[in-house]
């Protein structure tokens, strides 16, 4: 089975790759080809891959390549792991929203936005050559802003896109955890967009655990997002948000602790990893170590300004993440080994108050036809709140990559509950768009 990554020089192929190391079932992906605009950052994480798999006979075959049409022919999975921009590009969103007195996280806010409008385009694109060249594979979307890239792509490919995120397994497996259950049995009732969703329940055996989690104190204090948001928000809730929703919840302090910090997450990432390329220019440079040192202090550092901005201490440890979620869903649909796994997909009449076409963040069952939607119960209405007003956002991001309208630039930033004024959102999209030649589509009517 012949696995196209797309954006393959990113940092975290490797994951992806140790993954598919683990897999000795029949089935499984024994070619695995990266594709990437960037041939200094192909090389250097082939060679990182290389020495994952020395000691693996059987591991899967990796070809590199800067040609699209050639690294997605004949595939049967792509993983779409692109970043239009570079980095580059996600330190100046940052910036800019910053200087504006708002968020400028990558997949929130006005950050988020400017993101979106910059890939949204490349996204569509691809969707198209890979509908022509392999209508058969079906597209994993690892691509933030995941939920709105996902249903870009989804208006060429259909059901055949599927996005996914690690976030909210990892609050079901830290909440099962934390209630002393297995996560692996326990049911996690979930649902909202990317990163803007809410655990409402934890079945274990039939009965919902979520509130003895939530009458003891101590338990909650015991994962992340109970140190994160606090127990008596989390209890007025009555559910435990994703890590993501700290943005909203929070959004005075955790933008002013994002003003006063030393450097914003994406020029520290941004420093980091082009140390990291810069090491691996060098023939003697010892790959694997080298990236493993450089992933260990970008995991300790995620989140960091909001961690501060909460008194919430260092960032808990856990083992896998996207790339497990990546494995689990190839491996459903591949060997039609059912299983349920929480999805981006399309809505379908799961929430009855967005259209079947909204690509939505819920539990779903998975088989070889793909990623079902469970029915779940609906949104109550501060949360309906803000799931419509940031659908309502990503689909003027989708109309402005349509129809090149800075129209809907300015609308989709105007919109959005992070962005407080007009006029705020005017500058926005004026800055952005100076700053980025990704944005030069965008005109003015």
């Amino acid at each position: 089975m012949k696995l196209t990554i797309l954006g393959g020089g990113g940092f975290r192929v490797p994951l992806v790759y140790g993954a598919l190391l683990g897999d000795r079932a029949e089935g499984r992906v024994t070619a695995v080809t990266l594709h990437d605009v960037d041939a200094h950052r192909l090389d250097a994480v082939a060679r990182v891959l290389a020495e994952q798999a020395a000691g693996h006979p059987d591991a899967p075959r990796v070809s590199v390549t800067r040609d699209l049409d050639e690294a997605v022919r004949g595939a049967d999975f792509v993983f779409s792991a692109i970043r239009v921009g570079g980095l580059e590009g996600r330190a100046a969103d940052e910036r800019i929203a910053l200087a504006e007195g708002v968020l400028g996280q990558e997949t929130v806010g006005a950050g988020g936005i400017a993101y979106g409008l910059r890939t949204v385009p490349v996204a569509a694109a691809i969707a198209r050559r890979i509908a022509e060249l392999a209508p058969d594979a079906w597209v994993i979307n690892f691509t933030n802003p995941a939920g709105l890239v996902t249903e870009a792509m989804s208006r060429v490919l259909g059901d055949r896109v599927i996005g996914i995120c690690d976030s909210p397994v990892g609050l079901g497996r830290r909440v099962a955890k934390a209630l002393g259950a297995d996560p692996a049995t326990a049911w996690t009732d979930y649902v909202g967009l990317n990163h803007l969703g809410w655990l409402r329940g934890l079945r274990v055996g039939g009965r919902d655990r979520l509130p003895d989690l939530l009458a003891d104190s101590e338990a909650l204090g015991s994962f992340e997002e109970g140190r994160l948001f606090g127990p008596d928000w989390l209890r007025s809730l009555g559910a435990i948000p994703n890590e993501y929703l700290h943005y909203y919840y929070f959004n005075r302090e955790t933008v002013r602790a994002h003003q006063e910090a030393q450097q914003t997450r994406g020029a520290f990432l941004l420093a980091q990893q082009a140390g990291f390329y810069e090491e691996m220019k060098r023939p003697g440079t010892p790959a694997l170590a080298a990236w493993r040192r450089t992933l260990a202090e970008r995991e300790a550092t995620y989140m960091a300004a909001n961690r501060e901005a909460a008194g919430a201490g260092e960032r808990d440890a856990e083992p896998g993440g996207y790339e497990q979620v990546a494995l689990a869903l190839m491996r459903a649909v591949a060997r039609d080994e059912r299983t349920t796994l929480i999805l981006n997909v399309r809505n379908r009449g799961t929430l009855s108050v967005l259209d079947a076409d909204a690509v939505i963040e819920v539990p779903c069952f998975v088989d070889a036809n793909g990623a079902h939607p469970v029915a779940v119960d609906p949104l109550p209405h501060h949360a309906t709140g803000l799931v419509t007003a940031v659908k309502a956002v990503e689909r003027e991001v989708l109309a402005a990559a349509g129809s090149g309208s800075l129209s809907h630039a300015v609308t989709a930033f105007a919109l959005h509950p992070l962005v407080d004024s007009v006029p705020a959102a005017r500058r926005l999209a004026d800055a952005y768009r100076a700053t980025h030649a990704g944005l030069a589509y965008l005109r003015r009517p």
